[in-house]
């Protein structure tokens, strides 16, 4: 397989699901490999990588988005950057797999209503595992 994952998930949002990102990414690591590990650092609080200056930052994830050959993003937690790298992504048609935890509330209507993106509702890890395994063994 081994595919270019990039992996979204808030971080200037709110760090509180970095440890359930972490997760995602050592599953996806188990057959593909994933730009965007940093996501998932539970080190990393919701300032940010603050040793990189914003342009920085914006340089090395647009690399890494048009690198890619298809997103992963969690998306239970309000995030723009998120959806900017969503929207940036879909520019340059690179595959969005976009999942939420129902119990969490309801996903943007700017996602949901945009049939572009590839809607997974979850609410278990078990669950989640299953549809991503199948997502990545469709796109290799």
């Amino acid at each position: 397989m081994n595919q270019k994952v990039y992996f979204a998930g808030s971080i200037t949002g709110g760090r509180e699901d970095a440890e359930w990102y972490h997760s995602i990414i050592q599953h996806i690591k188990k057959t593909d490999t994933v730009l965007t590990e940093h996501v998932g650092n539970t080190a990393i609080s919701s300032l940010g990588q603050s040793e990189y200056l914003p342009s920085e930052i914006y340089r090395q994830d647009t690399a890494w988005l048009r690198e890619s050959d298809l997103v992963i993003a969690e998306c239970s937690r309000p995030s723009l950057g998120v959806g900017y790298e969503l929207a940036y992504a879909e520019r340059f048609g690179i595959p969005c797999h976009v999942f939420f935890r129902k119990s969490r509330g309801q996903l943007s209507a700017m996602l949901s209503g945009d049939p572009y993106f590839q809607i997974y509702p979850y609410e278990t890890e078990e669950e989640l595992f299953a549809q991503l395994d199948s997502i990545l063994e469709k796109s290799s």
